[in-house]
């Protein structure tokens, strides 16, 4: 197989990493997750790079790392972090290092009834009520719909398991 890089980005709770684990596993190429990657690099958990070295070192890592993982991977599924795409030159990047990047696009209530779930283990999230949530999600989408949308392709997602839609992605490769 040629060198493939494909790139999932979306809101958090959009799938990016259940169907990144889908689609690497279907192809056999090895799945990353940017946070994680982070983590790891950095040896600290993403919400303690943002509380003890604020977001702008954290951006500017992310940025590096993301950098670093298009000269040293190959073939491979990446999962941006939710904010990835509308920091810097990001998105930019991310399009010129691949032809398959996809926005994994999810509506607000679909997204809201998620991460309602998923509160506790989202920092971002995690002093929101419930009934808060839509209203949080909506105003963040439409700030960050204009570098989503930059993406390569876009992938609508509602109501679809995981499953199909990481067939749509693999069915939709370049």
């Amino acid at each position: 197989m040629k060198d493939v890089k494909i790139v999932l980005l979306g809101y958090m709770g959009s799938g990016k990493t259940t169907i990144g684990k889908i689609v690497a596993n279907h192809l056999n190429i090895k799945f990353l997750d940017l946070d994680d990657y982070i983590e790891q690099q950095e040896n600290m958990p993403v919400g303690l790079i943002f509380e003890n070295r604020g977001e702008l070192y954290f951006r500017k890592k992310e940025r590096e790392y993301l950098s670093q993982i298009f000269l040293t991977e190959t073939n491979f599924v990446l999962s941006l972090g939710g904010g990835t795409p509308c920091f810097g030159d990001n998105m930019e990047l991310v399009n010129e290092k691949t032809v398959n990047s996809f926005y994994l696009n999810i509506g607000i209530n679909e997204l809201s009834e998620r991460l309602k779930l998923e509160k506790n283990h989202r920092p971002m999230i995690a002093h929101l009520k419930d009934d808060e949530m839509q209203e949080f999600i909506g105003k963040h989408l439409f700030e960050r719909s204009f570098f989503y949308n930059k993406a390569h392709q876009k992938v609508k997602g509602n109501k679809n398991t995981p499953t199909e839609i990481a067939e749509k992605i693999i069915n939709s490769l370049v």
